[in-house]
């Protein structure tokens, strides 16, 4: 028996090794053509590609070891081209079994948010929030579009209720059902803590207005909704003229507190600045009422965007050794710029970044290593990129996101892509603290914000010029063990 067992394991092995080789040597040669390319290409990342690229081989397969839930209605809105089959308890499932991992949610029933009128935005935040890729993109794409998720469902149901804000007895049930709504589509089951959300994201805080009849006869309304009903991603970053009709129309709500301390008596309220921020939500919430749901979430990521784009998301660890390497005027260039690559791969385990944080991300390091007397410009020296900040993996060079909102998107045959880029070849800029760009708007680099299609191609990719990176399907290999 041990024999049997032994020899069929053999097999399966060589089989398997087999198939790995050919499937990468593949890989590899049509990854070095794309590269020759002079074009401007893109990456669209798969969902098997960072999460095997992150995690061992057993942890991939474990990683996507699906189970069918009989959801059908939570599944992301696509047309597959064959029936949906579970990946267990089947022993050996197609290798072109699809990615589903819908799951009934256990709701509690208190909630008055409506999830079924918000099935596509839901569809979507699920998507962006993917469990595997949801650290990774949370910065830039999964978080933006869960806060954008939160203030829509709260803004949508205003209609309803005529309050733009749950009370506190509802917010904790109602949180509580958008994640099992969410992590039922196959986003992250602790997107609270990646993305930092609490109850209290979902109820007034401490802005003294709510009710939608007090709201309107406290702002100017029609100049509100004239001022951000469509934006310009771009120059809203610069103009501010939705934001700022946003951060007016909050002053006015946060000056309602000051009316209510005159009526009740004196009582702790929160600092002003922390009113403004919570009369903000408030405020985003009615817009979001007033506008359908696409909108609505083109208007908010356009804006939340903006904030993205303008801090570096890295931590920088210690120096120590750049700065030993790298000081006294750089007497030994080869030891220089090794311990800068370290460095650098350090940073290269965090997050992935867009190009405008790339910029920021670049600045903020060579202001701190200028700090240390290093004066050359060692990003030069040491052809340092901007994309050499952004997450690395299996076969990438750095991946840097666009600058505009972007989401992932979904198959079920092939999984969860983004389109990042892998051409930016853009020297990282040595900061000069006599030429420090004022702000984005006035960045000395171009960065495109979003790739350019090539040959008069109407997508955002040129068939010939891009790359698509897929590591072997875990069901393919899971067909080949149990040979």
């Amino acid at each position: 028996m041990s024999a049997g067992v032994s020899l069929k394991h053999s097999v399966s092995m060589l089989l398997l090794e087999l198939f790995m080789f050919f499937a990468f040597w593949s890989l590899k040669k049509w990854i070095l053509l794309g590269f020759d390319k002079k074009k401007k290409s893109l990456v669209k990342l798969r969902n098997l590609c960072f999460h095997g690229c992150l995690s061992s081989p057993l942890d991939h397969l474990k990683g996507y070891m699906l189970t069918n839930g009989g959801a059908d209605t939570l599944v992301p809105e696509i047309t597959p081209t064959a029936t949906p089959q579970p990946f267990l308890p089947l022993p050996a499932p197609s290798p072109l079994s699809p990615f589903t991992n819908s799951t009934v949610p256990k709701l509690s029933g208190f909630c008055v948010l409506n999830f079924t009128a918000a099935q596509s935005l839901m569809n979507m935040t699920s998507i962006d929030c993917w469990a595997a890729f949801a650290p990774l993109l949370a910065n830039v794409i999964c978080c933006p579009q869960l806060h954008a998720t939160l203030v829509i469902l709260v803004g949508q149901s205003s209609k309803e209720t005529g309050v733009l804000a749950l009370n506190r007895t509802l917010a904790k049930p109602c949180l509580s059902d958008i994640e099992q709504v969410l992590s039922g589509q196959g986003a992250g089951d602790n997107l609270k803590q990646i993305c930092s959300i609490h109850p209290s994201n979902l109820t007034e805080a401490s802005c003294p207005v709510k009710d939608v009849d007090e709201f309107e006869s406290t702002v100017n309304s029609s100049e509100l909704l004239a001022s951000c009903e469509k934006i310009d991603p771009v120059k809203e970053c610069c103009d501010q003229v939705c934001q700022g009709a946003i951060t007016d129309a909050a002053t006015r709500l946060a000056l309602k507190a000051s009316d209510l301390l005159s009526i009740e008596g004196p009582h702790i309220l929160p600092d002003h600045s922390t009113r403004i921020n919570d009369c903000k939500t408030v405020v985003l919430r009615w817009l979001a009422s007033k506008l359908d749901s696409y909108h609505a979430k083109e208007v908010l990521r356009g804006i939340t965007n903006c904030n993205v784009n303008k801090v570096c998301p890295l931590v920088f660890p210690k120096m120590r050794h750049v700065v030993n390497s790298c000081g006294n005027g750089i007497s030994n260039q080869t030891a220089c710029c090794g311990a800068m690559d370290s460095y650098v791969s350090h940073l290269q385990k965090q997050t992935l970044i867009t190009n405008l944080q790339a910029l920021d991300c670049a600045t903020s390091l060579g202001l701190k290593l200028q700090k240390y007397n290093i004066t050359k410009n060692v990003y030069s020296l040491c052809h340092i990129s901007l994309k050499d900040f952004s997450l690395q993996g299996w076969f990438l060079s750095g991946c840097l996101l666009p600058s505009l909102p972007s989401d992932a998107t979904f198959d079920k045959f092939s999984g969860i892509s983004f389109i990042c880029d892998l051409n930016d070849n853009i020297p990282a800029q040595w900061p000069n603290l006599s030429l420090l760009p004022a702000s984005s708007c006035n960045k000395t680099v171009r960065i495109p914000a979003l790739p350019a299609a090539t040959n008069a191609q109407s997508g955002l990719y040129d068939e010939n010029a891009a790359v698509y990176i897929l590591i072997v399907s875990s069901m393919a290999i899971m067909m080949l063990l149990q040979f």
